[in-house]
Parts: structure tokens; C-alpha cells; sequence
């Protein structure tokens, strides 16, 4: 996919449609060449203080115009660019960064970087200051100090660091342009059409939709601080999780523009889907991770199960229910202190230690080989109910963890995001399953958990139910 273009996307689709609009942002509408010129005068400004091509890029910040003009001047200077949760732990930062070779860091707050980082600056009324009129009528953007280069690396994205230290993972270009590809001509995501930049950029499905915008030429919507609703007014695509969605029907589902939703980050009631089908809203599900730059294979969600298959460049192989991966948007390696250590085994394939099968032509994903827990000697695969509990009318979201217990070592959990009365959940549930995987607490989920626009961790709902006490 990377022949799609011969110099820095944005700047190409500048010279080739310079008055189309790009971004929809608090500032209102920018075209094309408006947003190469603003991307061009930040990273001049960079280049001034030091960045260059290779050198690494912290970047710390809620979604919003500046970090995005900040994550393109970054890499348009050729550099590195690690986009960071503004949450992270000051303690993890401290041991994290030193590993990520980063010279430079941008942050929408003040920030203390370490010892040596320096920190960089983004004005975004500067960089629009010119008048939108004369922008248009200027001649052709200069050739851009750094040679666009499909194959040098672009980001460093951690890993949720579920069982550990988070990983940085290494993309390059050309991987983000392979993973763009796929979704865009599923999705059927055109240069008419307009995605909204939902899901945060230090996550690789929020990086995923700039890289959607940016390989079709259509358009971006940035709307930090507003309402969900109202920053979807005039889109037409949306990645949302399932919670998400279900607002929004609740609300008023007939103001909205969408055609379709890529849903993730939870198991997809049948309900939810055929709700949003009903106000013409196509629904999507899919299966992706960090390593393979957000998608792998999607299909459109009915409540069947299935993910579908890998999309055009990716390859798929289950070894004893072990789903492993290969492709064109797969990493180049995973980033440690100036050397990429490889994905793979040595094989050629990436091991996700997610548990898969194939059913009616199609891959289902049996969840996490790392989730596994055992009662009484009897596996308990957390997604096998969680699975079922999202059949329930009314129950947005399902947890299942485990609790440590003298007798038999581990028993299920149950958290859910549902208005309906645990007791009935609870005898709904229990009749389907075996003796071992019945959740022997429940509890709702906590607004405090359910917030953001990407999946909650299982480590955050295992260290909220180790503070709270039993029902």
C-alpha cells in the first residue's frame, strides 16, 4: 500500500486537492492544503530546536487539534513518535521513558519530562493564522526537508501492559498504510466521508483512524471537550465502543449522520446491533491488537460471534487454538533502548496467545490464553461467559474475574454495566453454565470505570474488585 504515495500523505493530497476539506475542529473547516501548510510551519519550527530525522518523540496529550498537528510535524521531520497516555503513572513513566530513546517531548500540560528530554511547543492560532483565503491561492507546498520513506519507522505505541512492563511497538509507515487499507475498502470510507476522531492516539486504534483519513483523503473530524453526539454531527464513520453506541440510540438516534460503526473493546449484543441496523447505521466488528497497527480481520456484527477473516495482507494460522499472525501491517519489532527485538519466534509468524477456532468459514476468538484461571481444577475462560451475559437485553458490558479462594484456588466474578437487578442476571445465567464457572459475586460496573472510547483493562477491574469489599 505504500505506492499509494510518493510523498507525505497529507501533502500529497494537499498538491492533488488542495481545496477539499480535511479537518472538521473547534476552529471549523480546513482544507487539505491548509492543514500540509500548518503541519510544514510546526515542523520547521521542530527541526529549529533539534528534531531530526531518527530521533525519538514524546507526545502527551488528550486528542485534540494540536496533538494531531504535533504527531504529523513529528513525523514529517522523520522522526520517532510515541504518543503517551497523560494518565501513565508518573512512577512508570520514570522507568519507561529511558528505554524509548526519546529526546523531544510535546505535552498539552506542563509536563516534567526527564533529565536531558526537551521540551517542544505547539501553537496551534499560529499555525492557522495566515487567512484561509490566501492559503488556497498560494503556489504548490515546497519540497518537504525530509524524503517521505514508506519504510522508516513512524511510532512507538505501548502495549496496555497487562502482564507486565508495557512494550513499545515499533510500526512503520507502510504498516500503518496496510492496516488503513483494509478497513477503508470494507468500511467502504471515501474521500466524501468524514471519521471522527474518537479513540485516543497513544492507542493504536486511535492512530488506526488517522491513518484511515489520511490513505483515503477524506475527512477528520477533531472535536476535544464536547459531547459524544455532538462532535459525531455531520460524520459519517465512527469507532466506538458498544457503551458508546448504546448512548447515543437512547438519545437521539435520528440526528445522527452515521452510515457505520467499527465496534470493539467488548462483546457486541445482538440487540445493540440491530437497533443501530434499524437507523441505518451499519455495524462492524472486528479483531486487532497493537502489533498489527488496530485491524486484522473485521465482518459486519450480527451477534453471530465471528470476527470474520484477516483483511488483504494479512495471513492467519491456528497451531493447537493459538491464533498466530503474519503480515503486511505486522511491527517491525518491538523498540528497547535503541534495538528492535523481533515479534516473532523465529518462525516468521507472531504468536498472539489469543485462543481462536474456526467456525462456518470464519475466526472466533475464545479469549486470552493469559486469562485462563482455574476452580477446582477446571479452566474458567473469562470471555465463555462474559459471552453469554452480553446476550441479555440491557447488559452493555460483562467482566468475569477471578477471586482467590482457600478451597479451590480461584472462583468467577461478575461485573457488569447493566440497569437490570443482579439477582436476575444471576438466575438467568447459572442454569448454562457448569458448577465451576458460576460467579459466585456480582457487582455493577463503576462510572469511574467507564470512561474513554477504548476497552476497559482487565488489570483495572481486578484492582478495583481487590478495594472492594464483598457484596
Amino acid at each position: 500500500m505504500p505506492e499509494h504515495f510518493d510523498d507525505w500523505p497529507w501533502r500529497q493530497w494537499a498538491q492533488r486537492y488542495p481545496h477539499a476539506i480535511a479537518l472538521h475542529g473547534p476552529q471549523g473547516e480546513l482544507s487539505w492544503r491548509q492543514v500540509a501548510a500548518a503541519v510544514q510551519r510546526q515542523a520547521a519550527s521542530w527541526r529549529r530546536a533539534g528534531v531530526v530525522e531518527g530521533c525519538g518523540v514524546a507526545l502527551r496529550g488528550h486528542n485534540s487539534l494540536a496533538l494531531l498537528f504535533a504527531y504529523l510535524a513529528a513525523l514529517e521531520c522523520g522522526a520517532r513518535v510515541a504518543p503517551l497516555n497523560p494518565r501513565l503513572p508518573a512512577e512508570l513513566l520514570a522507568r519507561r521513558l529511558p528505554t524509548l530513546d526519546l529526546a523531544f517531548g510535546w505535552s498539552s500540560e506542563p509536563a516534567a519530562w526527564p533529565s536531558g528530554m526537551v521540551p517542544l511547543e505547539v501553537d496551534v492560532a499560529r499555525l492557522l493564522s495566515s487567512d484561509p483565503s490566501a492559503a488556497e491561492t498560494q503556489p504548490p507546498l515546497p519540497p518537504a526537508d525530509t524524503p517521505w520513506d514508506p519504510k522508516r519507522l513512524a511510532t512507538l505505541t505501548l502495549t496496555s501492559g497487562s502482564s507486565g512492563m508495557p512494550k513499545a511497538v515499533a510500526h512503520r509507515y507502510a504498516a500503518h498504510l496496510c492496516s488503513a487499507a483494509g478497513v477503508v475498502t470494507l468500511l467502504d470510507f471515501q474521500r466524501a466521508g468524514c471519521w471522527l476522531l474518537s479513540l485516543p492516539l497513544y492507542h493504536v486504534s486511535g492512530q488506526g483512524i488517522v491513518w484511515r483519513w489520511l490513505y483515503a483523503g477524506a475527512r477528520l473530524a477533531v472535536q476535544d471537550g464536547v459531547p459524544l453526539a455532538q462532535a459525531l454531527a455531520g460524520c459519517s464513520h465512527a469507532s466506538l465502543v458498544p457503551t458508546q453506541l448504546w448512548r447515543l440510540l437512547d438519545g437521539s438516534p435520528t440526528s445522527l449522520t452515521l452510515s457505520d460503526v467499527l465496534l470493539g473493546g467488548a462483546m457486541i449484543p445482538a440487540e445493540l446491533t440491530t437497533r443501530a441496523e434499524a437507523q441505518g447505521i451499519r455495524c462492524w466488528c472486528g479483531y486487532g491488537l497493537t502489533e498489527f497497527a488496530s485491524t486484522v480481520c473485521a465482518r459486519r456484527a450480527d451477534g453471530a460471534g465471528g470476527v470474520g477473516l484477516p483483511l488483504a495482507g494479512r495471513s492467519l494460522r491456528l497451531v493447537q487454538g493459538e491464533i498466530w499472525l503474519r503480515g503486511a501491517s505486522q511491527a517491525a519489532g518491538y523498540w528497547h533502548q535503541g534495538t528492535l527485538l523481533p515479534l516473532d519466534e523465529g518462525d516468521g509468524w507472531f504468536h498472539t496467545r489469543d485462543r481462536g477456532t474456526l467456525h462456518a468459514g470464519e475466526l472466533r476468538i475464545a479469549g486470552r490464553l493469559d486469562n485462563l484461571f482455574f476452580c477446582g481444577g477446571e479452566g474458567v475462560q473469562p470471555e465463555d461467559i462474559e459471552r453469554l451475559l452480553a446476550r441479555y437485553d440491557g447488559v452493555r458490558q460483562a467482566f468475569i474475574a477471578p477471586l482467590a479462594d482457600p478451597e479451590y484456588g480461584q472462583r468467577p466474578v461478575a461485573v457488569v454495566d447493566s440497569d437490570v437487578p443482579l439477582a436476575a442476571l444471576r438466575a438467568w445465567l447459572e442454569p448454562q453454565l457448569s458448577p465451576w464457572q458460576r460467579p459466585v459475586a456480582w457487582y455493577y460496573l463503576p462510572p469511574t470505570l467507564n470512561q474513554g472510547g477504548i476497552k476497559i483493562p482487565r488489570g483495572t477491574i481486578h484492582a478495583w474488585l481487590a478495594q472492594t469489599p464483598a457484596p
